[in-house]
């Protein structure tokens, strides 16, 4: 089995240069009350607190805060609603946890640039800039990382049905075109999201897994977000909140196929992963 060897990136935040040596693993934060996994559980001060302190202790490199759900059959929010949620969290979190790296978990222009005026470092953006390209002129006026994740659809019906010819060449390409359009608006750091679970089904889900190698000719950090997902918990027939083992046996393969970041739930196992992938690429070489 090959592993691919982990490449080394640096990201400006804000002017402010981090270099990443190993993979590094998000903590996801969801600040809302509909979210598929932990939906309603850090909607007040204290839980986030209580949260954040979790994920940093773990081992969290990032802390994702978002405030939309974005699951299948979600009903979007309008932004006034989702700064409401989103921004006494990033001061919460930020007042607590100054040395904190936080990413805000939105496809909005206005949302990311308040988050951003806030406090926020990185703009992770599920639509790819396809909702509004403003958000490339954010990330550029601010110098923050943009992840740019493939979607094809939107929440409500993302599920239903979705077609592709080829979806790994289709997801690549995408992401190829989508990444010159911010790179020409400015965006110095694109990482990139195979989108998994967002207007795939699992059979196409799986396929963009083991081919994940293929990613690296877009020359670009590759995140991957596979906690507890719907490809996880349908195959093994099991619910979401027992969807970890399935969760940890993935991400270890899109750490063996090249993912430089993993954005999970489950921060303390996800650290486990690292280490071990970490061994046997020492081994390996």
């Amino acid at each position: 089995m090959r592993i691919f060897k982990f490449i080394p990136f640096t990201l400006n935040l804000k002017g402010k240069p981090l270099f990443v040596s190993k993979p590094i693993i998000m903590g996801i934060l969801n600040v809302t009350p509909d979210s598929f996994y932990d939906g309603g559980k850090y909607t007040d001060k204290q839980a986030i607190i209580k949260r954040v302190t979790q994920l940093i202790t773990e081992g969290a490199d990032i802390i994702d805060v978002g405030a939309e759900s974005t699951r299948p059959g979600a009903t979007p929010v309008p932004a006034e609603q989702e700064l409401e949620r989103l921004i006494p969290a990033i001061r919460t979190i930020k007042k607590r946890f100054p040395d904190a790296i936080i990413s805000v978990d939105t496809y909005k222009p206005e949302v990311a640039e308040e988050s951003i005026k806030e406090g926020a470092h990185i703009i992770n953006d599920i639509s790819g800039g396809l909702y509004d390209r403003k958000i490339y002129d954010i990330a550029a006026k601010y110098h923050v990382p943009y992840i740019l994740m493939h979607f094809k659809g939107n929440p409500p019906v993302m599920d239903k049905n979705p077609q592709y010819n080829n979806v790994v060449l289709e997801v690549i390409q995408q992401l190829q075109e989508l990444s010159i359009q911010a790179r020409e608006a400015g965006v110095r750091d694109v990482i990139i999201d195979p989108g998994f679970g967002f207007g795939k089904t699992p059979e196409h889900n799986y396929e963009l897994l083991m081919n994940l190698e293929l990613f690296h000719r877009l020359n670009k950090p590759i995140l991957v977000g596979l906690s507890r997902k719907s490809m996880i918990w349908r195959v093994a027939n099991v619910t979401p909140q027992e969807a970890l083992p399935g969760t940890s046996a993935l991400n270890l393969i899109a750490l063996i196929k090249g993912a430089s970041i993993l954005r999970v739930h489950d921060v303390a196992p996800a650290k486990q992963i690292v280490s071990i992938y970490n061994k046997m690429l020492a081994v390996a070489s």
